[in-house]
């Protein structure tokens, strides 16, 4: 809004010449035309001066204070409006503007704290999870190299070791680069139509061996229908694979994961529930950050890299969807996210 000069002249000007011939009808020597006459040269005079002062002194660089501030609202406020005083009040106007500005400021800084301190924490728990299978490897190797190299049955085992210590390192960093390359958009779904029972079946197949290591049943159950779906078949497998690993890493000896599907007439829900430990409700809204553990002294011993939920929530909302859980502390808990049915499944 610009303020008008010429307006608050004029208000002025008039409020002057009345002022004016109000003190002069108190002389009895001035007569009515006289009155008249010193409204009109009071008011002139006043008007011309009022305008001249505020037009050059005042309003213009208020205006142009005002113009200024526009216009960063409109580029950073994102939508924040500030109450307008009026423009018999600029200067209060423009006091209203700078507090919408600097109430914007504060919180894209208490943002950037934000950022900074997840950053560090992020880059503390990289370092944590890094260590554990460097250490590892390394304390093997520079055993052997200090003399045990020379033992074969020893040397056999400890390679091994170093081995798997490397895999677990090797898994870390794919998963710290998938998660990255979804996050910067560097991953691009690739959307298809493909039977979903399929996909799980072959997930199945992929644990029989650590399943049956750990004595747990791993069921599929088959619906009826059809299972077709639209969507990424590569993701939605990395999906179904971090799930049924996490149930199956915190389903204890003797425990049950079981992989079902609820079908509607345009999407299909899959479900992977275990008869596991269960996660407290509290911790329901953390669990998909990467690297959060509901009990870290226990986690890191039952495997993960600590990235597989992140990873499961960045792809579903690829597919505008989301992973939903339910859980029991002692009882269990359930996984499950909803994808649509492929317009080619009748």
């Amino acid at each position: 809004m610009v303020y008008s000069a010429r307006t608050m002249a004029l208000l002025l000007a008039v409020f002057i010449a009345l002022v004016t011939v109000l003190f002069l009808s108190l002389v009895q020597s001035v007569t009515n035309d006289g009155l008249i006459v010193a409204g009109v040269i009071s008011f002139s005079g006043s008007y011309l001066l009022i305008y001249v002062v505020l037009e050059f002194l005042v309003f213009r660089e208020i205006n142009k204070i005002y113009k200024m501030l526009g216009k960063l609202r409109k580029k950073e406020l994102g939508g924040i409006k500030s109450e307008k005083s009026g423009a018999l009040n600029p200067l209060k106007n423009i006091n209203e503007e700078i507090y919408s500005f600097a109430l914007l400021k504060q919180k894209e800084i208490d943002e950037l704290k934000k950022l900074e301190a997840f950053r560090k924490e992020f880059i503390a728990d990289v370092s944590h999870e890094l260590k554990t299978p460097i250490f590892a490897a390394q304390g093997f190797v520079h055993t052997l190299l200090d003399g045990a190299v020379n033992d074969k049955t020893v040397r056999t085992r400890f390679l091994k070791k170093a081995a798997k210590s490397l895999d677990g390192l090797d898994v870390l960093v794919q998963d710290l680069l998938t998660l990255s390359q979804i996050e910067t958009g560097d991953i691009k779904m690739k959307f298809e139509s493909f039977d979903l029972l399929k996909l799980c079946t072959e997930v199945v197949d992929q644990f029989e061996e650590k399943t049956q290591k750990k004595e747990i049943k791993l069921k599929l159950i088959e619906p009826q229908q059809k299972l077709i779906i639209y969507a990424d078949w590569q993701r939605i497998t990395q999906v179904m694979t971090n799930l049924v690993s996490n149930a199956i890493n915190y389903t204890p000896e003797g425990g049950e994961v079981t992989i079902s599907f609820d079908v509607s007439k345009k999407n299909i829900t899959t479900l992977v529930t275990d008869t596991g430990e269960g996660i407290p409700q509290q911790h329901f809204s953390r669990i998909f950050e990467r690297f959060y553990r509901v009990d870290k002294s226990r986690s890191r011993e039952k495997g993960g890299t600590g990235l597989g939920l992140a990873i499961v929530k960045h792809i579903l909302e690829g597919h505008n969807s989301r992973a939903d859980v339910e859980s029991e502390v002692g009882k269990g808990s359930t996984f499950s996210f909803k994808l649509p049915r492929s317009k080619d499944d009748e």
